[in-house]
């Protein structure tokens, strides 16, 4: 039975240094210092360093990363793009 992302989020930090995510639909891009997600909640961004992607299930949505962790933050959607921006 395939299992679906749920619609809602839940994030634990353990000791800044374990991130365990539910409610994650795609990792947009990441790397050693940044993590950034798509969620059912609109796109989040991991801050750090050392981080990994340990786990990630596209089925149920979980996501397990480790390293040092710095910030997790929500970013506001930009409706656009850069062009719009531009001729405003």
């Amino acid at each position: 039975m395939e299992e679906t992302v749920r619609s809602n989020q839940n994030i634990i930090v353990e000791n800044r240094k374990k991130l365990t995510l539910s409610g994650v639909k795609d990792v947009l891009s990441f790397d050693e210092e940044t993590v950034v997600l798509e969620t059912v909640l609109g796109r989040l961004t991991v801050k750090g360093t050392g981080l990994h992607i340990v786990n990630f299930d596209v089925g149920s949505g979980e996501l397990i990363a480790d390293g040092k962790v710095y910030a997790v933050v929500y970013t506001a959607e930009e409706s656009g793009g850069f062009f719009s921006r531009v001729f405003r």
